[in-house]
């Protein structure tokens, strides 16, 4: 019988010095663990040797979600105070209405008025305190829907998370980006594709691995801590993805010839994995998944995973848990920090095969 998988399970202790702060130099130059579960052997490459382990009718499958520039810096009237304001979901484009965080929380009041940009060029107002955690903003704004949407790029910057202690660089706007990134809507990076260079994809395609991109938009409560000791009890945000058929021909092409199928990453793990036939096949799908993956879990597509070192308790972590097997991601773990991997965002990747 599995054991019943705890909060207290995924607790480790992650030296501050091993979480990146800044990209590689070059995307595919990260290092790379690969694991095998079958085996329970570390191998210690660099991203770019990916390509060793796949094959002719293998599939990569990526999340080509677009981050959008989400923080912004506003100050409250009357009192000039600077407001943080994260934008996470437009809630109606006819009156450019967000649901969004703010922070300090506790300084806004329904009705305040916030200004953003050097002139003052953008006005909201606070008008529900929706959740605990966020607000809903109306912004005050005359011209057209696209002119709106381009003030927001502009006073905008790139939502690094917060454990990034620096400021925002003009490399992060590409960076933070991964080079599939087409569709926007995501707050959050699907950052196992951030290693993948378009040299790289070349090599890969050349060899004759198939790639099928799924999008869907990473939210905030991915990285929101887990509170619950009971995992069966923590209720995951809802996340908007969309796998089309194209996609889905890529994929099952690859499952039919019994071929490896890779996810890159466990954003695109969660929108397959929320996506099954009854044959074990992937279905197209426009929808919202509120799906949280732990321990024990059977994955009915993927045989192998790209994903980055993450932080203690979260939930992409419990989900790479089940994917492994937790004595082998506790040993992967403690391996990466003796090694000195680097860790989270901008760190390095682990290869699950």
């Amino acid at each position: 019988m599995a054991m019943k998988m705890k909060l207290s399970h995924f607790q480790y202790d992650l030296p501050e010095e091993l979480i990146a702060q800044h990209p590689t130099v070059n995307r595919d130059e990260s290092r790379l663990m690969v694991v095998n579960r079958k085996e329970g052997t570390f191998e210690h490459k660099r991203f770019d040797q990916l390509l060793d382990y796949f094959e002719d009718g293998d599939a990569m499958i990526m999340n080509d979600t677009l981050v959008f520039p989400a923080r912004m810096y506003g100050n409250k009237e009357k009192t000039g105070a600077k407001i943080e304001v994260f934008l996470l979901r437009e809630l109606n484009s006819e009156s450019r209405l967000w649901d969004v965080l703010v922070d300090p929380a506790r300084k806004i009041r329904i009705g305040n008025k916030l200004y953003f940009g050097e002139d003052d060029s953008l006005v909201a107002e606070v008008i529900d305190n929706t959740t605990s955690r966020g607000r809903t903003l109306r912004f005050l704004f005359d011209g057209s829907y696209e002119e709106f949407r381009q003030k927001l790029k502009d006073l905008g910057e790139t939502p690094l998370p917060k454990y990034i202690k620096r400021e925002v660089e003009p490399e992060d706007a590409e960076r933070y980006q991964t080079i599939f990134a087409k569709h926007e809507g995501a707050v959050a990076a699907p950052v196992a594709g951030l290693h993948f260079s378009k040299q790289l994809v070349k090599r890969m395609e050349i060899k004759g691995v198939d790639f099928a991109t799924v999008t869907l938009h990473v939210g905030l409560g991915t990285y929101r801590p887990v509170e619950v000791e009971d995992l069966s009890k923590h209720k995951m945000d809802s996340e908007q993805f969309i796998i089309t058929r194209e996609a889905c021909d890529v994929v099952n092409k690859s499952i039919l010839a019994k071929k490896r199928v890779c996810a890159i990453g466990t954003t695109v793990m969660r929108a397959i994995e929320s996506s099954v036939s009854t044959t074990n096949t992937l279905n197209p799908h426009n929808g919202w998944t509120s799906k949280f993956i732990f321990n024990p879990y059977t994955f009915r597509l993927a045989d192998s995973m790209v994903t980055n070192f993450h932080a203690p308790m979260s939930t992409l972590m419990m989900m790479t848990s089940a994917f492994i097997g937790h004595e082998l991601l506790k040993e992967a773990y403690a391996t990466a920090i003796k090694e000195k991997y680097r860790f989270l965002t901008y760190g390095d990747a682990m290869l699950i095969i």
